[in-house]
């Protein structure tokens, strides 16, 4: 009955006022913390709950995060049930088999109580720079099981009744090389939680309760609606597609990802039968990474504008066959599948609905988040140091737009990590920093160009962990668009010799040693013959292209 009184504008302003929260939160999370990875890169993600779960409102950060935390609270509460939490209690999980990430990404909860009633959960997740593990930043490519990949924290409670628990604290700190940075970050995100606990009581004295929590179901029936109407306008019918990766650290025998996309009037059915079993090495996809792909792929073709909360999914539903690796089976290791596999997955959700929505569709990315890794001791400070960075590439063209050159896409949402920080932080100097010339597909839209990055390492004894893709199987372009240019990695030792590295490698180095990596350029959309002369000039004046390619791709004279 409440609902009925809802008027559209107070919706829209209720609606706002949820999603500001959101932001507020993580504004605070990355203003707060000491790693480069969470306070320059924002490799983080905060949203606000229903007490009995359901998502409110998100921040426009990584939509991996975003995608898989709904899971995680649904998780949660059945091993910490709502009657059970207290006012000041804190939940704390990595736990990818229960938090559906991988074990970097720490979560915090915080229920929010008012009037002594669990009106709403305060949550973020925060990429932390290491956890422990075979290797620094606890993304090893050679890990084969999940014991490996560094310290696993279940759901348990950091702060009890508002009381922080320093053994956990120290048990956290005893297992990290970088503890400074951890237990700093985690400290971040409780202020985080903080802010959206501060701002919800602030709008239910504002408001009444019950009219507040009226407007946060109408909300998501409003969403929900709005996507059973995107759908109802899609062709009925199955949609297929596959792609693949190319192996998983251990072995370079390529990696199948299929799935079938079935639209039945105001509802969809996504089916990833046919994929292949999970895998030795560390690209198994937890069953809520998987899902975080399937709602991007579709809310971004359908409707980008939907409000993000628990109504915008009713209407879809995902079978992922256990024991593949888009929902592997405990303690397969899954730390790389956040940066490769969820990339493949967002990919063959993009191509299987290309077939019934060219004119949204986009041809392929840079197919990988490109993640670089660099951990040993500093020199300088006698203390263990991790550069966790992810690099973006070329982004896929659409109908109608070239794709953005040297971007993160798709699942990923990070920035870049200035030059300037990266010298200033670690034993690292970035001997080149820029676009790749030529690397994005051709056609009547041309894609986006790869970036290359050149690190040379000043500690001794370091480890590297690069973890790509598209280094064989080229990303595609659509409709007779160009594929786009294929990555490459390449190591050159202190005394000059050079060995080219394969897409997912961890290995040490030595001091003097300089790592190269260039990341793929994006497919092109369209035939090349219609791509208007003037682009082609731009493209030339701007070095994207020379005269030559010009003339052999374009036929430009």
């Amino acid at each position: 009955m409440m609902s009925e009184k809802i008027d559209a504008v107070t919706l829209e302003v209720m609606r706002n006022a949820f999603q500001s929260i959101a932001e507020e939160m993580g504004v605070t999370l990355v203003r707060t913390a000491l790693s480069t990875n969470i306070k320059d890169r924002m490799d983080c993600s905060t949203a606000i709950y229903t007490g009995d779960g359901k998502l409110i409102a998100q921040a426009e950060h990584v939509p991996l995060h975003l995608g898989l935390m709904p899971s995680v609270i649904t998780e949660t509460l059945k091993i910490f049930p709502s009657e059970q939490l207290k006012e000041g209690d804190v939940i704390l999980i990595n736990d990818p088999y229960i938090s559906g990430s991988h074990l970097p990404d720490i979560f915090l909860i915080s229920p929010i109580f008012y009037e002594g009633r669990l009106v709403a959960l305060a949550a973020n997740i925060a990429h932390h720079i290491d956890v422990g593990g075979m290797a620094p930043g606890s993304m090893s490519v050679k890990a084969t099981e999940l014991y490996q990949e560094g310290l696993r924290l279940p759901a348990i409670r950091l702060c009890k009744e508002g009381v922080m628990d320093e053994e956990i604290l120290r048990l956290i700190q005893k297992n990290v090389r970088t503890d400074k940075e951890v237990i700093g970050d985690l400290y971040a995100q409780l202020a985080a939680n903080n802010v959206g606990e501060d701002r919800l009581k602030e709008m239910f004295s504002h408001y009444s309760m019950d009219y507040v929590i009226a407007c946060i179901h109408e909300v998501m029936d409003y969403s929900d609606r709005r996507l059973r109407s995107a759908i109802k306008d899609v062709k009925n019918g199955e949609y297929k597609f596959e792609d693949f990766l190319e192996g998983d650290g251990i072995t370079e025998e390529f990696i199948k990802i299929a799935v079938t996309v079935k639209v039945d009037n105001e509802s969809m059915e996504v089916d990833f039968t046919g994929t292949n079993p999970q895998v030795k090495g560390p690209n198994n996809s937890t069953q809520g990474v998987t899902q975080a792909c399937v709602f991007y792929a579709i809310k971004s073709l359908l409707d980008p504008e939907i409000p993000s909360n628990d109504g915008t999914y009713r209407s879809v539903c995902i079978h992922a066959p256990r024991g593949t690796v888009v929902n592997p089976n405990p303690p397969a290791p899954v730390s790389n599948a956040n940066g490769n596999t969820a990339q493949r997955m967002a990919d063959v959700m993009i191509g299987a609905l290309a077939k019934v929505l060219p004119e949204r569709a986009m041809a392929a990315c840079t197919g990988s988040m490109n993640s670089f890794v660099i951990g040993g001791i500093d020199p300088q400070t006698e203390k263990s140091f991790s550069y966790v960075e992810t690099m973006g590439g070329g982004q896929g063209a659409t109908n109608g737009l070239d794709g953005m050159d040297g971007v993160h896409t798709n699942m990923t949402n990070t920035k870049n990590t200035p030059v300037e920080v990266i010298e200033q932080s670690y034993p690292l100097f970035i001997k080149s920093y820029a676009l790749v010339d030529g690397s994005g597909g051709y056609g009547e839209y041309r894609g986006g160009m790869g970036i290359r990055r050149e690190i040379e390492i000043l500690s001794d004894n370091s480890v590297v962990t690069l973890s790509t893709e598209r280094q064989k199987i080229a990303p595609w372009g659509l409709f007779a668009g160009g594929n786009g240019k294929t990555s490459q990695s390449l190591l050159i030792t202190a005394d000059g010799k050079k060995t080219p590295l394969s897409s997912k490698v961890t290995m040490n180095v030595e001091k003097g040693s300089t790592v190269i990596l260039k990341t793929a350029g994006g497919g092109g959309y369209g035939e090349v013959e219609k791509r208007q002369q003037e682009c082609i000039e731009e493209d030339i004046t701007s070095r994207k292209i020379d005269q030559m390619e010009a003339a052999e791709n374009y036929n430009y004279q």
